[in-house]
């Protein structure tokens, strides 16, 4: 448990809540959207509140976050705050230092953030968010997106388009099988997790990275995506909270792609895609002995029921292949071997009961190549050198508000969830994975 606090934390935390206050305005789902369209927040997302999208919800950041008008600036707050066991208590100085943290049961502030959600001007809207870290005890530029969208129809054919300004792969996508927003929605800031992760998957971070891509929807069916990423100059990431000396950082031009194809029977909704991107990568900043290669190919699907709102199913899926060539890190003695390859695969299945309370059970399996240099005991892996984990999830979380008719709408907003991740692999390791067992309370308010 957290003995004590920096004065920073609580200057930060302070200075984030008396911002919300003085605009006395909402959060994501955030209510900001939702004052302005004038349609709950249960109109975009399945659960009244979190990043699972309704098709209302995706056609929204499709149409750039600019449907209905801003009477007020669109400015919201959000708090979370969790209580995190483990099946088997952490080494102390694994944990983050200097918070007073406890080898198990710690009660935390994760975080405290602010949102510019909405229209700018006419075609043009944002979901932008800066963050409080109180775990890390860092204010940061969190998961921005820009958005200017339009219309137009041709030859008997309906097309939205838009550019988006964005500052990390798929935080921008629509659908949540991809990486940013897909399940588990939130997570423990202390428990152990695996630590092999595709590029796209976690190994960059936000704010680290920037780029633009271009975007299209077709008759409400056919969606692709293309454009670029570069990692931020160091004096622009260091204004934003989110330097790190030893990152990856991307040469030149990222490429990212992305289709998808969706259509919508009567309540069933189905879509398919295809995401991918490649980077020459400067591993952990080095620039002495050339860059490696990474190439993160992915398949995704999605399926939801929603003819009868009392009821909702859902199953999201994707899996993602990464090659690596890495010529800099076996020059500078990293590893052995260029070859190497990673594999993720995720999928999950949830109910929701009258968009307040729901149930979701996620599998995910990452997988690869055995390579001794990077997978070594050092690192935390077992002595056969791979990266293998396997895990499931279960997450019941209870939303109250969020509807037309609920307390104060569209001005509070509320998620209360319990979570258990139960490992069969850990890190290559099976005996004893389940030490790495994690059980989450967690409390999510937007206002």
């Amino acid at each position: 448990m957290m003995n004590s606090t920096p004065l920073c934390r609580w200057a930060c935390l302070g200075l984030l809540i008396a911002l919300s206050a003085l605009t006395s305005l909402p959060a994501q789902a955030v209510p900001s959207f939702s004052r302005q369209t004038g349609a709950s927040c249960s109109m975009c997302h399945t659960t009244s509140f979190g990043p699972n999208l309704t098709p209302f919800g995706r056609d929204f950041k499709l149409n750039g976050y600019t449907l209905g008008e801003n009477k007020l600036p669109p400015v919201s707050g959000m708090v979370m705050g969790s209580f995190t066991n483990t099946q088997k208590g952490q080494n102390v100085s694994d944990l983050p230092p200097n918070n007073g943290f406890n080898a198990n049961n710690n009660f935390t502030f994760d975080q405290a953030s602010l949102f510019y959600a909405g229209k700018i001007w006419e075609n043009f809207g944002a979901f932008s968010q800066l963050t409080y870290d109180g775990v890390a005890d860092r204010l940061a530029l969190d998961n921005t997106d820009l958005r200017f969208a339009d219309n137009f129809a041709w030859n008997a054919h309906d097309f939205v388009y838009g550019v988006s300004l964005n500052n990390l792969p798929t935080v921008q996508d629509l659908w949540n099988t991809t990486p940013t927003w897909g399940f588990p929605y939130n997570g423990s800031p202390l428990a152990p997790a695996p630590g092999a992760a595709a590029l796209i998957d976690g190994g960059l971070g936000a704010t680290q990275v920037g780029g633009a891509t271009l975007y299209s929807m077709i008759d409400r069916t056919l969606y692709a995506e293309a454009g670029a990423y570069t990692t931020f100059a160091k004096n622009f990431q260091q204004a934003m909270g989110a330097w790190a000396p030893d990152q990856n950082q991307i040469d030149g031009g990222a490429p990212y792609w992305r289709v998808a194809l969706q259509h919508d029977w009567d309540g069933h909704y189905f879509a398919i895609g295809h995401y991918g991107f490649r980077a020459n990568v400067f591993p952990g900043g080095d620039k002495s002995a050339g860059t490696d290669r990474y190439t993160d190919l992915a398949l995704d699907a999605t399926y939801q029921f929603l003819g009868n709102l009392d009821h909702i199913f859902e199953v999201k899926t994707t899996y993602i292949r990464e090659s690596q060539e890495l010529y800099a890190t076996r020059a500078l003695g990293g590893t052995a071997f260029t070859a190497n390859q990673l594999n993720t695969y995720k999928i999950n299945a949830a109910y929701t009961f009258l968009q307040t309370y729901n149930l979701t059970f996620g599998y995910n399996r990452i997988s690869g190549n055995r390579n001794m240099d990077i997978y070594n005991t050092d690192a935390g892996y077992s002595l056969n050198g791979r990266p293998d984990s396997n895990y499931f999830t279960v997450d019941v979380s209870y939303v109250p508000f969020g509807k037309s008719s609920s307390y104060l709408a569209p001005w509070l907003n509320l998620r209360v969830g319990l979570q258990y991740v139960a490992y069969t692999q850990f890190n290559g390791i099976s005996k004893h994975a389940e030490d790495n067992n994690t059980l989450l309370l967690n409390g999510w308010l937007s206002f």
